[in-house]
């Protein structure tokens, strides 16, 4: 299986599927590729949280607003999947949790190994259309040699060298955490770097955000529509939101901006 992720659109994942599909016989999967345009953080938060759901399979990342420039192409090995990409950061948190999925379903001891590749390439056909012209064929090549031997390439480098993209840890408090926004969903809700953990002696009750309390909910379905709740999403995290609504609106944040739970 190769999946593919980008921020395209259509119809551009069209011609990198037609590169791969002339080199192997691979099983192609659209994780998405309406992620926000050039946004790197927003995107490496969604693959960390899809990529681990898929049995081993290389992961083919393009969005890459340093597309034509000298920033170098990595193929990276985390437990049995391997990511193809761009050398901007993209790759990396994905790459954590894929590296600790594998180890948990193995044995439940340490993380797995990630290992980085620089994959050498000279003079694409486009400067500014690398998913087709370099990523497509590496992610190819990849899933012919397999994951293990992923070194056994031509122009394949093993680096230590490479953008290691961390998300900012909040400050955790005994009354409270301050945090950030970290992504908004389609839905509107406004997705924290704070544990969900925080809330474990709150449901039912309120909390202060950012001055403001608003109620503690299991389901956005708890409080009445158009209502603020604050809850834990299925990534562990707590988020603001509304019931049927957006809560990034009712509670006037956006990505980047503070959050003081109390």
């Amino acid at each position: 299986m190769i999946t593919l992720s980008s921020d395209f659109g259509q119809p551009y994942p069209a011609a990198m599927k037609g590169v791969i599909l002339g080199e192997t016989d691979a099983r192609l999967v659209d994780v998405s590729h309406e992620f926000p345009r050039q946004d790197v953080r927003t995107t490496a938060f969604w693959l960390r949280e899809v990529l681990p759901y898929f049995p081993p399979a290389v992961h083919l990342v393009v969005v890459d607003p340093g597309v034509g420039t000298d920033r170098a192409a990595l193929a990276v090995r985390a437990g049995e999947h391997a990511l193809v990409g761009p050398d901007n950061g993209v790759l990396a948190p994905a790459a954590r949790a894929l590296a600790e999925r594998d180890s948990d379903a193995l044995d439940g001891g340490d993380a797995a190994e990630i290992e980085v590749f620089e994959v050498a390439y000279e003079d694409p056909a486009s400067a500014t259309f690398h998913g087709r012209d370099v990523f497509a064929p590496a992610a190819a090549a990849v899933h012919e040699r397999g994951v293990a031997t992923i070194a056994d390439g031509d122009g394949v480098v093993p680096t230590d060298e490479w953008v290691d993209l961390v998300f900012p840890d909040p400050t955790v408090r005994d009354d409270g955490a301050d945090g950030e926004v970290l992504v908004v969903d389609g839905f509107g809700n406004a997705i924290t770097n704070i544990p969900g953990a925080v809330l474990e002696d709150c449901w039912g009750d309120s909390v202060s955000v950012n001055g403001q309390r608003a109620p503690v909910a299991r389901a956005y379905a708890a409080v009445p529509a158009d209502q603020r709740l604050v809850t834990v999403g299925s990534h562990g995290n707590v988020e603001l939101a509304v019931n049927r609504g957006r809560g990034d609106e009712a509670f006037g944040v956006g990505v980047g901006d503070a959050v003081v739970l109390g």
